[in-house]
């Protein structure tokens, strides 16, 4: 039954994402072809696909630990059908507008925090504890092919339908989605919450010994790499004149990297401990994170495309060991809080990092922006070496004390 749900499960997260890069694609598009809207607009609409995160990311939390996770997942799914499938509707009565799509986008966003929460908050009990990294590496794995391969089809869906249609394809994505996920028959191994908010999550995280420095890592990552994003962005286009296609294929060998790193994480994990794979993997990758702000034209270009896609190889172990570990040493009734907490803390990591790389590189220059990138990439690792699971040999040996778990918690679990 576990391997259905899993199966299930696993085949909505494949139709669900790929139709989140198909409508992050396709809406700017109808945005600029259908109503002409200027680059500023475009980026406002852009801007607003991830903002829910930072509007709506914390209270999430509680929100799902009181409900059933298959009924979040379910609704989530069919509200962002609804959403994403006015537009090609208005579109046809000749009535669609800039507002609209701004909502549209806006809310699709909230349907999405409540799906990706809920989604990593029922794995545990849909696949038990002792076959998370095994299902985690399967769905970073899955994550990371749709993120370096679901714009490019995207396109082609766009080319070949237009975009009104492709928006259309995009909310029968979520409708299959939520089809494959009303099979699902998890045996939640706890009711609902019953009290608890979001200081909840964040006193959880941030007070834990072991999650807080796993979770500082990964914000420190992700703040890096956005910085390096942004960097690359203009570095290719404005003082290397590269065009977007060796941009596009840059970008691509970072995912390639991240997708042999979820792949692999398993097997290191097995081969050199839980806590040696995170940070001796973190050491060797650093040096090649170096290399990435050396790109030029030329043969350096080649070297820089190796230590990017290197450097994320790291990523692709921490998604697959750090988000499995997260979730084993959780107590069910916090799960949501926790990955709520979690997403909030690392977009917003984001959000800071865009705008850290754009003024260091209006009030000194690109090259300086991408050297602060790659530095926080090269030395993230130091976190995770003075971190308590860095003497982990699996996820189930702690040699630290965890915080014993409130009233609250307590109550929670046994209601």
């Amino acid at each position: 039954m576990a391997d259905r749900d899993f199966r299930l499960l696993f085949t909505a997260a494949t139709v669900s994402k790929i139709s989140a890069q198909l409508g992050t694609l396709a809406l700017p598009l109808l945005a600029q072809t259908v109503l002409h809207a200027n680059p500023g607009q475009v980026g406002l609409l852009t801007a607003l696909s991830t903002a829910a995160f930072l509007l709506v990311g914390l209270p999430a939390g509680p929100w799902v630990d009181r409900m059933r996770k298959r009924r979040v997942l379910v609704v989530s799914d069919l509200v962002r059908a609804v959403l994403v499938g006015s537009v090609p509707a208005a579109w046809a009565l000749d009535v669609l507008t800039l507002p609209q799509l701004y909502v549209v986008t806006l809310l699709t966003g909230v349907g999405t925090v409540f799906f990706d929460v809920a989604h990593l908050s029922v794995l545990p009990a849909l696949v038990g504890r002792d076959r998370l990294v095994a299902a985690n590496s399967a769905l970073a794995s899955l994550n990371t092919v749709a993120d370096v391969s679901g714009r490019g089809v995207g396109g082609f869906v766009v080319q070949l339908l237009g975009a009104p249609f492709a928006v259309l394809a995009d909310a029968v994505g979520y409708l299959w989605s939520a089809c494959f996920l009303r099979k699902l028959r998890p045996a939640e191994s706890a009711l609902p919450a019953r009290r608890g908010g979001m200081g909840d999550g964040l006193r959880f995280v941030l007070g834990h010994p072991a999650l807080r420095p796993a979770v500082l890592e990964g914000a420190l990552a992700n703040f890096s790499i956005q910085i390096c994003q942004v960097a690359f962005l203009v570095l290719f286009t404005s003082e290397l004149h590269l065009p977007a296609g060796v941009l596009g294929l840059f970008l691509a060998a970072g995912g390639l990297g991240a997708f042999l790193g979820s792949t692999a994480a398993p097997a290191l994990a097995r081969r050199l401990g839980f806590g040696r794979a995170l940070w001796l993997v973190g050491i060797g990758v650093a040096p090649f994170a170096l290399l990435t702000a050396l790109v030029e034209r030329g043969p350096l270009l080649w070297l820089a495309g190796l230590g990017w896609m290197v450097s994320l190889f790291k990523i692709g172990v921490d998604n697959v060991l750090l988000v499995s570990f997260r979730q084993q040493i959780t107590p069910d009734g916090m799960l949501g809080r926790m990955n709520a907490t979690t997403r909030f803390l690392l977009t917003g990591a984001l959000a800071i990092g865009g705008l850290v790389a754009g003024a260091i590189a209006e009030y000194t220059s690109v090259r300086t922006a991408l050297w602060v990138g790659v530095t926080g990439l090269a030395l993230r690792w130091l976190i995770g070496f003075f971190s308590p699971v860095r003497r982990m040999s699996t996820m189930t040996d702690t040699t630290w004390r965890a915080p014993a778990p409130s009233e609250e918690t307590t109550a929670e679990q046994g209601s």
